[in-house]
């Protein structure tokens, strides 16, 4: 087992939004971030590490040292019985804003506690932006974020001016 002092860089806690669309992206700067010399902990809801193992098995997740995975609730409902759905997106979002903030400050406050000489504290938090609730711990913990953003330049553009469509009356659409 390695210890800290081989990621000499910091530890960086990624967050990502649990949807497909986001957490592929996060997961592919995480491993970014990793290869140049930080310690990963990278945060799925209890739900998508379900389906995260299920789909690419048990084994999916061991042998790269320096670099893993926790999970934090999502606050809905158990759905044991489909782990293949979907889960409804609004009522994620709703959930995850209202109920994931003292989960994750525990996890990070466990992470910061353990002091083995193999996870070093957490350094820097990478948050999918929908995740807010992850602003209100970096500032409690004292811990820098980023956030990141998944969606494309365009998206971006839609989010950004999507006020001034309202203002002008295009949206919402009108007509059939």
């Amino acid at each position: 087992m390695a210890s800290f002092a081989n990621f000499k860089s910091g530890h960086v806690v990624c967050v990502p939004y649990p949807a497909q669309g986001h957490i592929s992206p996060m997961l592919k700067l995480a491993k970014l971030v990793h290869h140049n010399g930080f310690y990963i902990t990278f945060v799925n809801t209890e739900f998508n590490h379900k389906r995260l193992l299920r789909s690419n098995g048990p084994q999916s997740l061991d042998g790269l040292p320096g670099f893993r995975f926790e999970t934090i609730p999502d606050g809905l409902p158990s759905t044991d019985h489909d782990v293949d759905a979907t889960q409804h997106v609004p009522s994620l979002c709703a959930s995850t804003s209202k109920n994931c903030l003292v989960p994750f400050r525990n996890l990070i406050n466990k992470i910061n506690a353990e002091g083995n000489g193999v996870v070093p504290p957490v350094t820097c938090i990478v948050s999918d932006v929908i995740m807010s609730f992850t602003l209100d711990a970096a500032e409690e913990l004292g811990i820098p974020e980023v956030l990141f953003w998944t969606a494309s330049a365009c998206g971006f553009m839609c989010y950004l001016h999507y006020h001034h469509l309202v203002q002008r009356g295009y949206i919402p659409l009108k007509g059939n």
